[in-house]
């Protein structure tokens, strides 16, 4: 395939109100999903907003999953983005909608890079 990434965007309504302003579990979970990603972690940074909200990136060798929470409104976006067309991403953004008890999830996939002729391996 003439593609050199892959992004599946999360729009989370409803969730559970503590569990996006839980920085703690909100890393735990983030963290997780690399392991059942199958990804090989290589950093992360997280932060707490006052009053509420976290923002959080997870840096992976196949790319990086971030996660935006905006508790008052019951909202988290993510980003699930990877170079390989072998690594579960949907089968990953289902275990965050449900620790995030979410209710109302949508998915947007779209791919990153397309070109029209095959890319060479760098």
């Amino acid at each position: 395939m003439n593609v050199l990434g892959f992004q599946l965007m999360l729009d989370l309504s409803d969730c559970n109100r503590e569990k996006l302003n839980d920085l703690a579990y909100i890393r735990q979970i983030m963290l997780e999903a690399v392991r059942h990603l199958g990804a090989q972690l290589l950093g992360e940074t997280f932060h707490e907003f006052s009053p509420h909200g976290i923002t959080g990136v997870v840096s992976i060798a196949e790319s990086h999953l971030s996660i935006h929470t905006w508790p008052e409104h019951k909202y988290a976006a993510v980003d699930i983005f990877t170079c390989s067309a072998s690594l579960k991403t949907r089968r990953v953004a289902e275990y965050i909608i449900d620790q995030l008890q979410c209710s109302e999830p949508s998915m947007t996939e779209t791919k990153r890079g397309i070109f029209s002729k095959p890319i060479l391996d760098h």
